[in-house]
This record gives structure tokens, C-alpha cells and sequence, in this order.
């Protein structure tokens, strides 16, 4: 587990506008029926994300996660990956999580991001470019979704993705990386016990002999899931995150 029910997102620097968040259900194409949260800027900027978490799904961090891209004025929907196995039922600590998890599938994830991206293109800018954001799981998921030129995203950012998670029997994002078509992102700690860095600097130099646009961090003595406001020994490394984060969108929107 990525993030307990204390864990909240930090707050990026600059001046932050009003923001509304909702939650919502939306519906797949194969009828599914799940949970999202969309936040809204008062005023907004450039860009949307569509927020891939943890593997508990949609709980209150990515909610409030949410809402910080919606006050620095980037609409913002995090989805949740559990409607065909646990229906809209609450996703805080007492949620048995992992066997909900080994149940996920690619080809069902990606009907959930297509009706998110639907849901986020009808009710924010129309014409603005669209990033997923994933957090460990969601991390291997946003890279798994680089590989589908049909989301029309701009690029894509990963936070500590596990890069040799399979889902449903698939590859994994390492051995998808060939297929790979937007820019990336990707953002890991250097003491994060579960991600070898050499799984990540093999991502990096496969990338680079793709010829993708990349940008591969590693922050030095960070663990997995640094990116905490209660976690204060890494309070530049997160400030650093939100900083990488908001130049990619900007840059590439």
C-alpha cells in the first residue's frame, strides 16, 4: 500500500486559484459502472490530467491530489480500478485491495480510461492536451497507457512505477516500452526497496534507443511514496516533483 488514509498530497509553490471537486460514477463501455472524482479550476490554465492511484484505487489522497492540479488550474479526474470486481464501495484502509488487484486487466482499465477521458473532455477544456499521472501501480499503468496512440495524450507521468508488474497475464511496461508513443516522466526514489534502479535506468536507456522523449528522475535517498506532505525529510524532492510535473504539462500542452 502506497499511501495510508493520513497521507495527503504536497502543495505545489506559487499562487494556487478556487477549485470544486464532485464525485462522480461513471460507465464503460462494457457497462461497468465506477467511481472518479473530478476537480475543476475556477479559472483554467493549460492542460488535464487524469489520475491513475495507488493499488487501493480511489482513495482520499487522490482526491485531494485532484483538487491541487485543479487550483494551479489544470482540471483533473482520478479514477478508480475496482467497478467489475467491488463495486463503489468505500476504498479507505479497511479495504482488502489485493485481491481486487490481481483481478485487473488491461483491456477493462482501458475501457475506465476512455470513459474518464470522455467524462474530463465534456466537462473541462475540450481542447486541452491530457496527461495521466500514476502513482506505483497507476505509475506501471501510465506507462502501460503510452502505448495507446488512440487516448490522444500529449505525454505521460509515472511516479515510482513498478516496471515489472504484469496485469492479467500481460507484459510488462519494460517489455512494452517498443511500443511506447508520448513523451515521458517518470519520477523515482533512489531508496525505494521495491523498484531496483536498474529496472529504472534500463526504462531510461530504452527509451532513449526508441528515441523518445524522455525525462527519468531519481531522487537520492527517497523511499517509495515520498511524494507525502507528512513525509518532511523529502519536502524539496516532492517540490521538485510538482515542478517537473507542471513544466511537462505546460511544455507540452
Amino acid at each position: 500500500m502506497c499511501y495510508d488514509d493520513n497521507a495527503r498530497p504536497p502543495i505545489p509553490d506559487g499562487e494556487r486559484g478556487i477549485a470544486h471537486g464532485d464525485d462522480v460514477v461513471l460507465t464503460s463501455t462494457d457497462g461497468t459502472r465506477f467511481m472518479a472524482y473530478f476537480a475543476r479550476p475556477e479559472k483554467p490554465g493549460k492542460g488535464q490530467v487524469i489520475i491513475y492511484p495507488d493499488v487501493r484505487g480511489l482513495h482520499q489522497f487522490y482526491k485531494e491530489l485532484a483538487l491541487r492540479f485543479a487550483e494551479v488550474g489544470i482540471s483533473a479526474i482520478a479514477i478508480d480500478y475496482f467497478g467489475r470486481t467491488a463495486g463503489i464501495s468505500s476504498r479507505d484502509e479497511s479495504f482488502e485491495f489485493m485481491p481486487h488487484v490481481q483481478q485487473v486487466k488491461l483491456d477493462t482499465f482501458f475501457q475506465d480510461v476512455q470513459a474518464g477521458l470522455n467524462y474530463l473532455r465534456e466537462n473541462a477544456d475540450a481542447q486541452g492536451a491530457t496527461f495521466p499521472v500514476g502513482f506505483c501501480m497507476g505509475g506501471a499503468l501510465s506507462l502501460q497507457s503510452a502505448t495507446r496512440s488512440e487516448f490522444g495524450f500529449k505525454g505521460v507521468i509515472a511516479f515510482y512505477a513498478g516496471l515489472k508488474r504484469a496485469f492479467g497475464g500481460g507484459a510488462t511496461a519494460l517489455e512494452q516500452v517498443d511500443k511506447i508513443v508520448y513523451p515521458v516522466l517518470g519520477l523515482f526514489g533512489g531508496a525505494d526497496q521495491g523498484i531496483p534502479i536498474s529496472d529504472v535506468r534500463e526504462l531510461e536507456a530504452k527509451l532513449q534507443q526508441k528515441g523518445i522523449e524522455q525525462k527519468i528522475l531519481v531522487y537520492e535517498g527517497a523511499p517509495h511514496s515520498f511524494f507525502d506532505r507528512r513525509a518532511s525529510d523529502y519536502t524539496e524532492a516532492s517540490s521538485d516533483a510538482w515542478r517537473q510535473m507542471l513544466s511537462f504539462i505546460a511544455s507540452h500542452s
